[in-house]
């Protein structure tokens, strides 16, 4: 006797609606868990606008731009996320967030401030009596149950990511058929711009620091590494193999996005500058051309030649793990600026076309090939052109100091052919 499942018993249909009671048990779950913290976040933005926005203002303890730097739109915000409360408490999802999107240039226009904000708030705390006494009693009142001013200013940026992950499980957890499916959708890819944003500040906000605090190591002037466009990638020692088999010496190498920087450390009996560095030569990568002379076996360390236009560079360690991993550093930043300078080639290419008349693309009496005198100037124009080449491509092989490129887009361009003595 079989106890094999009939085709016509409605096992399929029972599995199916398993999985769609487990759908919305999920969904009722992740449903319940926003409208909560939704509330919770309001509150808190209720105590920084009501106990520090509308009182500074009155009081006019801050001056209105100041205000401004600080909160930036916060209040724009918590109006917005009040009405989008009201929605979710009543079961609105698709509703509350379809109106809730298009207000999200509130939170690109906080979230491109909240590093300018944090630094005047740490101005102003150090610098206005009045205003530091003010957000410490604030701070005491029980409503804020010990959060700081500062904790309070980062919500917003936080609540992206919150939401990113609420509606990505409610989207998950909604059938098709759901009138709300297409809403939560939606929502889902408005709210990842905004997170997408956040952590493109905060590696352009990393990325600023770096090239500072290397600034910071490099004794006096002379030596330029906060540009436009330019990003640091890593540091560290490797000896420099002299040409004539003298010993090899240890140099300190910064690797940038568009150069490699070679430095030396300062005498450590210097009074000001024992834990600096000075900069010694400036590899531009646009032109760059990479080989592993040795190190491609497990063996200790190896050698690495860097050839540019004018200049070569065999660079050595003893350590294999490091040698490797400047080599991808190296090829990777070779690879992305010269990919990059051939895009911007291409482009100039078909910006630019022959000018020709009308009289040119036709077998006509005035036709070039008819015409002595026409080819006799096209020549004069050829040899003239061919003339003032070397001396643009001098100019711009051998500067006298590095050159802040404007934008992402023109480091590869600004950058020199050949090495620059600092």
């Amino acid at each position: 006797m079989s106890f094999s499942p009939c085709p016509s018993e409605p096992l399929g249909c029972s599995s199916i609606q398993e999985q769609r009671d487990r759908w919305e048990r999920k969904r009722s779950r992740t449903a319940r868990e926003l409208v909560q913290t939704e509330q919770r976040y309001c509150q808190q933005l209720e105590l920084v606008t009501t106990y520090f926005v509308e009182i500074l203002k009155a009081k006019g303890t801050l001056k209105q731009d100041i205000r401004e730097s600080i909160f930036s739109s916060i209040k724009a915000i918590h109006s917005v996320n009040q009405s989008l409360l009201v929605h979710l408490e009543n079961g609105y999802f698709g509703r509350g967030l379809d109106q809730f999107c298009p207000h999200l240039h509130h939170y690109n226009t906080y979230v491109d401030n909240i590093y300018n904000a944090r630094k005047v708030l740490g101005i102003q705390l150090k610098k206005n009596k009045a205003f530091r006494r003010f957000k410490t009693l604030q701070e005491a009142r029980a409503e804020f149950n010990n959060l700081k001013l500062e904790d309070l200013l980062h919500l917003p940026i936080q609540r992206i990511d919150q939401y990113k992950h609420f509606l990505q499980d409610l989207a998950a957890n909604t059938t098709p058929e759901n009138p709300e499916f297409q809403q939560l959708s939606r929502a889902v890819t408005a709210v990842c711009e905004v997170s997408q944003r956040i952590q493109n500040n905060t590696r352009c906000h990393q990325n600023h620091l770096q090239l500072c605090r290397v600034q910071k190591l490099l004794k006096g002037r002379k030596t330029k590494v906060l540009a436009s466009g330019r990003w640091y990638i890593r540091e560290g020692w490797l000896k420099v193999v002299p040409p004539k088999g003298a010993e090899a010496k240890p140099k300190m190498f910064f690797l940038f996005s568009d150069m490699l920087l070679q430095a030396k450390r300062c005498s450590p009996l210097h009074p000001t500058h024992g834990d600096k560095f000075t900069g010694q030569h400036a590899f531009p990568l646009q032109d760059c051309t990479m080989d592993k002379v040795f190190g491609h076996t497990r063996s200790q360390g190896g050698l690495l030649s860097l050839t540019f236009p004018k200049a070569k560079l065999l660079l050595m360690s003893s350590n294999q793990e490091d040698l490797n991993d400047w080599y991808q550093s190296l090829s990777s930043a070779i690879r992305k600026l010269q990919s990059k300078q051939t895009v911007v080639y291409q482009r100039d290419e078909l910006c630019r076309r022959p000018l020709h008349s009308s009289a040119d693309s036709h077998d006509t009496p005035n036709s070039s090939g008819n015409n002595p005198s026409r080819k006799r100037n096209m020549v004069n124009s050829e040899q003239s052109e061919h003339a003032q080449t070397p001396a643009v491509q001098w100019e711009s092989s051998a500067p006298k100091r590095m050159k802040q490129s404007d934008a992402a887009g023109e480091s590869s361009e600004a950058s020199a052919s050949s090495c620059v003595i600092l």
